[in-house]
């Protein structure tokens, strides 16, 4: 991908039009609602007649099967929260700036995925020992970096096997929207967005590294061009903030009266649950810590709140960051990237508290 001067260009202006995050004052639903989850299309919605639909499921196993959603019915059903994170999110904020999807902050959502579990299916259709991974590919058909193809991402047979890798048929208890990958999608827990196909029609079990362009050239940290790169995998630890007070409509600036302020929001990680999550008012010079609540399930955010009480009236920078059991947490600033990937530097918040009248 290619930087750019801060203008937006009218193809990036297209893609922003496209695809949407969800405003943050959606992270007071514990559940996103489909229409606020945050949503990327590559390339185009395909249509899809849920009763026509199948699966394929095919290569380095011992019976081939083509499923309908009716054979899935048949199957053991599985229902988790997963928080869902966009590898991109906050990629607008390098510089200098990636010419790509422009998302700030808002590509993220948690949703109620019900589906069946992969290892059900390879299961039914026996891998084979020779197997090292599985490819699933979607219907939508296009050309990305200059490379023309379905979309397509790989697990390694032990990650296609865990027990919360799933093919989703339904979110918050409603058959999934076209724009959500409608009549069947991959999900994957804790791992960026970009692994968890929509539109899947192929389950291909390989003997060999897959290589497609979306594997092994797209989603990976690089620092140059030449730089081999290391693949994006597992969300980074991530909190936001519902922004609060009231916002002036074209800088999204805050303004509250006076204090106590009330402030709440989530955070997650793809690499095991949140330990802590921080507040400062002073742009991260100082920290507080925030009340962590429970999160929704092992692979689902959680809330947390902090009672801020402002020194008097005035203009404040609110940040919060989060640290995961891993010990991994938010840095204050972003790593930057060729591809404007995993940006988890911690969100900060203008607001300005006006005087009581």
């Amino acid at each position: 991908m290619e930087t750019a001067p801060d203008e937006f260009s009218q193809a990036e202006i297209q893609l922003a039009m496209r695809n949407h995050g969800a405003p943050l004052e959606a992270l007071h639903h514990p559940l996103t609602p489909p229409g606020l989850h945050y949503l990327l299309i590559h390339f185009d919605v395909p249509f899809a007649e849920a009763s026509e639909w199948r699966v394929d499921v095919t290569g380095a196993v011992r019976e081939p099967l083509s499923l309908g959603l009716d054979d899935l019915a048949g199957l053991p059903q599985f229902t988790q929260p997963l928080t869902m994170e966009c590898a991109g999110n906050g990629r607008a904020r390098l510089r200098p700036r990636i010419v790509s999807q422009p998302w700030n902050l808002e590509a993220v959502g948690t949703a109620e995925w019900s589906g069946v579990r992969v290892r059900d299916v390879l299961e039914r259709a026996g891998v084979l020992a020779e197997a090292v991974e599985v490819v699933f590919e979607g219907a939508d058909r296009g050309i990305d970096g200059g490379v023309e193809q379905y979309y397509a991402r790989s697990l390694t047979i032990d990650d296609a096997l865990a027990a919360d890798v799933m093919l989703a048929h339904s979110a918050n208890g409603e058959p999934l929207l076209p724009q959500h990958g409608h009549p069947l999608r991959l999900v994957v827990p804790g791992w960026y967005g970009m692994t968890n196909v929509k539109w899947l029609r192929s389950i291909r079990v390989v003997s060999e590294p897959f290589d497609g362009y979306q594997q092994s050239r797209a989603y990976t940290i690089r620092v140059s061009d030449d730089d081999p790169g290391t693949p994006v995998t597992r969300m980074l630890p991530r909190s936001l903030m519902v922004p609060p007070g009231i916002p002036d409509f074209m800088t999204r600036e805050r303004f509250v009266d006076g204090g106590p302020v009330a402030l709440e929001g989530r955070a997650w990680s793809g690499w095991g649950r949140i330990d802590a999550v921080e507040v400062s008012a002073d742009g991260g010079r100082s920290w507080e810590p925030a009340r962590l609540g429970e999160p929704l399930g092992p692979n689902a955010w959680a809330g947390w709140s902090y009672e801020w009480h402002p020194h008097g009236p005035g203009r404040y920078e609110l940040c919060c960051a989060a640290t995961d059991e891993t010990g991994r947490r938010q840095p204050l600033e972003p790593e930057w990237n060729t591809g404007g990937y995993c940006n988890n530097a911690v969100q900060r918040v203008a607001v300005t508290v006006r005087a009581r009248s």
